[in-house]
């Protein structure tokens, strides 16, 4: 048995049941007294930040292939994630490293995979992100619900996000989100630590279980969800709640004992956990049916539900208002949809995994590796639930199976795989660790196994992290032709790009139209191909004499050349095309980017 002064169990069956009350000394957050692993890792962490720091110096961003960030960052980068890796492998082989060493590792993993893109980028990456910052921009200028939102109008029914950001601005005294919307990354992977470890520390007092368990979730987190948007701010609610929920369950080592409770809750709690979840009905369409998904399987042991049941409750009467006011016009408008994606369970599960055959083939080979690190992931923790059978008697298992019947039901645009992933991984993270982490710091023959397993993880993330950066990647020149075409335009103009990888254009959707070649039908797209400008002229037709305004940057060009959605030549002919073409004119011109105006022929002469 251990000792009263120990943190670890020497059997890890115990870590599922509630702790010994251990003194707190300052000793334990020190380093005096600790073994050569501790100093090791003490060592090697310096020495990873400082190579990290000093092989951002000097990369070329301009030199981006097919590879995106990975062609262009130096061996020092490599060398220092080496490092990090080995280091922590080597705190985490012994029992006396302290949390402090275990945190530091970790913030400095998310520094080193979400600090460096905005470190080495002067603008915000992603479009999406750029999407969501108009969207937060249209509503402080109209101080709530955006009118003539056309296709954005969804953004009104779940304004929770904008709202909240809005607000922000406007406290803050901000021109625009843009002002901290560049570090999201960084800010939403540092916080979402904190439910995390209350997840964690709730099912063992396991040190090395704790920080295996967060290091492997950060380190299989590939799907990168984390950017200024409404999912990433949902999903670090999401983990909150589960948070909350886990730390009262009767199987958690540390339930609030002896507090007035309102059905199995602390009153002050429960409101809390009532406000999370108004925020996350309030803010995204997918996030609360995860929510209500995973409470609804952690009601399966009886004696789970004095807890989980009241959570549940809030959660689907709070959705079902939301629905039946606020998302009503949507709720009616795909209800069709709605039902037929149920009656497709196949199709939803597969509909995001089927993309590949015009890929280019580097894309292919990153969007298998992906595939291979989550199909690795889910087997990992499988294992870990046939090998450990404590694992059995936490929530983990359950929460890690709960995104599927959501999977099962929608395909959310393609991208339901991708979610549920997303969704299951903090549970699935801790049973792989239960799996793993114990092996560390043993003279076995499965120690090296597990050691270049955390670095086939690492390795993976970063392939699917920074693969595309030739497209999530925007200039200053592209940032300032997007902002000739969407402020210095005609009120009405309509504003056509190539493919959506373009930095802010639907700044002012309210007052512009807006369109995507890609996203026109198969025989528009095979007219443009044949014959560029022919296959505008519909797309023209539609600004109803006003003026249309035609971009094509560097980072649509490489999305066309990497997702396969035009042939890879096909922006360099447009481009080609529309300069000489009648009634087109150059109005911006830029290393990077070039904006055309199309002047209809009846009124060519009065502009």
């Amino acid at each position: 048995m251990p000792s009263a002064g120990t943190d670890t169990p020497a059997n890890p069956e115990v870590t599922a049941l509630p702790p010994v009350t251990r003194p707190v000394t300052a000793r334990r957050f020190g380093l005096s007294g600790k073994g050569r692993g501790v100093r090791a890792a003490v060592f090697l962490l310096p020495a990873a930040v400082a190579l990290w720091v000093t092989s951002l110096r000097d990369v070329r961003l301009d030199a981006m292939g097919d590879l995106g960030l990975l062609q262009v960052l130096p061996v020092s980068f490599w060398v220092a994630l080496t490092l990090l890796i080995v280091g922590f492998c080597v705190a985490a082989g012994d029992r006396r490293t302290p949390h402090s060493c275990f945190a530091l590792y970790t913030l400095v993993l998310i520094a080193v995979i979400h600090a460096t893109p905005p470190l080495l980028y002067s603008e915000l990456r992603y479009a999406w992100a750029w999407k969501h910052v108009a969207v937060i921009d249209a509503m402080v200028r109209h101080n709530g619900e955006v009118p003539d939102a056309e296709g954005l109008g969804i953004y009104n029914q779940w304004p929770g996000f904008f709202q909240f950001n809005a607000l922000l601005v406007r406290a803050a005294g901000l021109e625009s989100a843009l002002a901290y919307a560049l570090w999201s990354q960084v800010l939403v992977n540092v916080l979402t630590l904190g439910p995390l470890l209350l997840i964690y520390r709730s099912l063992t007092t396991d040190r090395r279980l704790i920080w295996g368990a967060v290091w492997i979730y950060y380190s299989c987190s590939w799907v990168g969800q984390d950017y200024f948007a409404p999912q990433a701010f949902t999903f670090l609610l999401y983990a909150a709640v589960i948070a909350l929920v886990v730390r009262q369950l009767p199987s958690s080592r540390t339930p609030n004992r002896g507090v007035p409770r309102a059905w199995g809750w602390p009153p002050g709690l429960f409101v809390l956990l009532l406000v999370m979840e108004a925020a996350i009905i309030t803010s995204h369409q997918l996030s609360p049916l995860m929510l209500i998904s995973a409470l609804l399987l952690l009601c399966l042991p009886r004696a789970n539900r004095r807890v989980v049941l009241p959570a549940l409750a809030g959660a689907v009467l709070l959705n079902l208002g939301w629905y039946a006011t606020v998302a009503r016009p949507y709720v009616v408008e795909n209800l069709s949809s709605f039902v037929k994606a149920v009656t497709q369970p196949e199709s939803n599960v597969w509909s995001g995994l089927n993309r590949l055959a015009d890929a280019a083939p580097s894309q292919v080979v990153v969007s298998w590796i992906d595939r291979g690190l989550s199909g690795g992931v889910f087997l990992l923790a499988a294992a870990a639930f046939v090998a450990h059978r404590w694992t059995r008697r936490t929530p983990m298992p359950l929460l890690a199976l709960s995104p599927l019947p959501i999977a099962l039901v929608n395909a959310y645009g393609g991208e339901m795989a991708f979610r549920a992933y997303m969704f299951a991984l903090p549970a699935a993270a801790f049973l792989i660790a239960a799996l793993l982490i114990p092996h560390l710091g043993r003279l076995s023959l499965r120690t090296p196994l597990v050691v270049v397993v955390l670095f086939a993880m690492v390795g993976s993330l970063m392939f699917g992290y920074y693969s595309k950066e030739a497209m999530n990647r925007f200039s200053a020149d592209e940032v300032a032709a997007t902002r000739y075409v969407t402020t210095r335009t005609p009120p009405g103009s309509l504003i056509i790009s190539v493919t959506f990888a373009a930095p802010g254009l639907e700044m002012r959707y309210d007052q512009h139209e807006r369109t995507e070649l890609t996203s026109e039908g198969l025989e528009a797209k095979r007219l443009m191909v044949r014959d560029p400008v022919a296959g505008l002229e519909p797309i023209l037709g539609r600004a109803g004499g006003d003026p249309a305004y035609v971009m094509i940057s560097r980072a649509q060009e490489a999305d066309v050349r990497l997702n396969g959605s035009m042939p890879a030549d096909f922006t360099r002919r447009l481009e080609a095309a529309l300069a000489t073409a009648p009634g087109f004119t150059t109005v911006y011109r830029g290393p990077d980017a070039v904006v055309y105006r199309f002047d209809p022929p009846s009124q060519g002469s009065a502009r």
